[in-house]
């Protein structure tokens, strides 16, 4: 008989320990409970190798990798206007893939496109990286020394000019630009960002829109000339090349922001703790003087001020189309 309440008295016992370790496990924070990473992660790039985008996620992905202490593989999915990539990162369904990529890249989707395999809320802000510093551009043998010189050009030859650019929201301003000064120009759709840099160069493309990057090789050669920059702030060391506002196109101007987007139901803890890894990685002297050479500027945030430089972003994109007459196909979340 009193081994029978023994043996209830253990198993009472155990049934209480069971719930409270049950109860203390619930009660423990999500990254105690499964830490991240706990695998490999993936960066999802929506333009090519040796665009500004894929040297700075090459450059971050190094650093994390050593301080998450798993790899970090980055993946290059140029083409559709970055719809490739970013359908690819969506339909992954996981916390381990993330999307590095331009915010303009997709800002100004929904005005461009009648359908799209994602919605906007899917791309959830996790942190600012860096701003890449835009450019305009034009070939060396066209001899035109300002973008005004370019327009006046443009005026008198309408239709004979080429145009291309780099993402999406600079394709929207730019063809609301042109639609409102009453200018011709032909657009050249490209797979990536590399080869009409390399078409300013050889006079095939005789105005381009995209990252210092991938320009300034191009210009170092003679071949092409930088006529403003798209940023609000100028070009660090060329500080004579002016800022689209100052050239007298304020309709042009936006800021390349660059960041780290995860899923739409990613823990927010794991959003602020990728944050705060960006953020000491991004004080590395090295990560700044590398990023510099490539034209970009480090510029880490947090989710919550990466989601409202977003915000801001599509609010400019928003009043152009409705300057336009042009309503979304998809709502903006």
């Amino acid at each position: 008989m009193r081994g029978m309440l023994m043996d209830r008295t253990r198993a009472a016992c155990a049934a209480v320990c069971a719930g409270f370790l049950l109860l203390l496990t619930g009660l423990l924070p999500a990254a105690a409970q499964s830490p991240w990473p706990s695998r490999n992660v993936r960066f999802v790039v929506p333009l090519g190798p040796g665009s500004g985008a894929d040297i700075g996620a090459r450059l971050f992905a190094d650093k994390l990798a050593t301080r998450w202490g798993k790899p970090v593989v980055v993946e290059n999915r140029p083409g559709g206007d970055g719809i490739v990539a970013i359908a690819a990162f969506v339909g992954a369904h996981d916390d381990h893939t993330l999307l590095f990529s331009p915010a303009s890249t997709f800002t100004a989707h929904p005005y461009l496109h009648d359908k799209l395999p994602y919605d906007q809320s899917d791309l959830l802000p996790i942190a600012r990286v860096s701003n890449t510093i835009v450019v305009i551009a034009a070939p060396a043998s066209l001899k035109v020394g300002s973008l005004t010189e370019l327009v006046a050009l443009v005026r008198a030859q309408p239709g004979k000019l080429n145009w291309a650019t780099a993402t999406g929201i600079s394709d929207f301003l730019f063809e609301s630009y042109l639609k409102d000064a009453h200018l011709e120009m032909s657009k050249v759709p490209y797979r990536d960002t590399v080869q009409p840099a390399t078409d300013v160069g050889e006079g095939r493309i005789q105005f381009y829109w995209g990252a210092l990057a991938i320009v300034r090789p191009h210009v170092q050669a003679g071949k092409a000339k930088i006529l403003a920059v798209s940023n609000s702030v100028h070009i660090p060391d060329e500080p004579a090349i002016p800022t689209v506002k100052e050239a007298g196109f304020p309709t042009l101007a936006f800021d390349g922001l660059v960041g780290l987007f995860g899923p739409r139901d990613m823990a927010d803890d794991v959003r602020e703790r990728i944050a705060a890894d960006v953020r000491e990685v991004a004080g590395d002297p090295t990560i700044g003087a590398r990023l510099l050479t490539t034209g970009q500027l480090v510029s880490p945030g947090r989710p919550a001020e990466f989601a409202a430089s977003i915000d801001e972003q599509r609010a400019v994109v928003a009043r152009i189309a409705k300057e336009m007459g042009i309503k979304p196909a998809q709502q903006p979340q």
